[in-house]
């Protein structure tokens, strides 16, 4: 394909190549992993509760962070859940949509739906 460029001059249009794929391929499949670790462990955290939480922080299964100390009010300082991170997916998953929409809330049981029929 050829195309005129600011010139008046007819130049043959470069397609992108394997590489240049592969690398935008590779950045958006590390951007979207650093993402996924970051939700991971702020959704962890205890000073989140209110956001990744709020029904439950409305019915009272969870409360405000309390702790010994500051600091474990705002972090989580036990490392094993942080290996166990995304535990909750499958059981996202595989949920009856009205436990769904009750545990999580109507946008969560639209986007699973969505998700699942592809």
């Amino acid at each position: 394909m050829f195309v005129y460029d600011t010139g008046k001059t007819l130049r043959k249009k470069i397609m992108a190549s394997i590489a240049d794929i592969s690398l935008s391929a590779a950045i958006n499949l590390l951007s979207a992993l650093a993402f996924l670790v970051a939700f991971a462990v702020l959704r962890l955290q205890p000073f989140n509760d209110r956001v990744y939480f709020p029904k439950w922080y409305l019915k009272g299964i969870r409360g405000s962070p309390t702790g010994s100390t500051a600091v474990k009010k705002f972090v989580n300082l036990d490392f094993r859940t942080y290996i166990r991170f995304l535990n909750w997916m499958p059981a996202a998953l595989h949920m009856p949509e009205p436990e769904l929409i009750d545990h999580a809330g109507l946008d969560s049981a639209v986007f699973i739906r969505i998700y699942l029929l592809g």
